[in-house]
């Protein structure tokens, strides 16, 4: 019986300690470009459709210069996919943190049965 409980012990303390491993490893490969991130969030773009010349008005076609001249600055500012990518980011990181946080616990479980 004894025997039998350090073994598993041993197993998940170096199973614990495998999973930690491996989300450092994968976190340090995302986080350094070597691997892209995970796609959870997805911005699809839309097509915009305009209206024919006979329908527009100066007001209209004033607005859609001063959106375009808008959407050009802030291009400039923030690329457009800075925001999936942020929040995919996010969501890795939430989720490396769960998986460290998980390896511990099976690895102290694991060093408990050892004792």
């Amino acid at each position: 019986m004894m025997k039998s409980s350090k073994a598993v012990g041993w197993f998940l303390l170096i199973f614990g300690l495998g999973i930690i491993l491996w989300t450092l490893h994968s976190s340090y490969n995302v986080f350094t470009g070597k691997r892209p991130i995970p796609q959870i969030f997805k911005i699809e773009k839309t097509k915009e459709t305009v209206p024919t010349e006979s329908l527009k008005t100066q007001k209209t076609q004033m607005e859609e210069i001063v959106k375009e001249m808008l959407k050009e600055q802030l291009k400039g500012l923030f690329p457009s996919d800075i925001a999936p990518q942020l929040l995919n980011l996010i969501s890795w990181s939430i989720f490396a943190w769960i998986m460290i946080s998980g390896g511990g616990k099976v690895a102290t479980l694991g060093i408990k049965l050892i004792k």
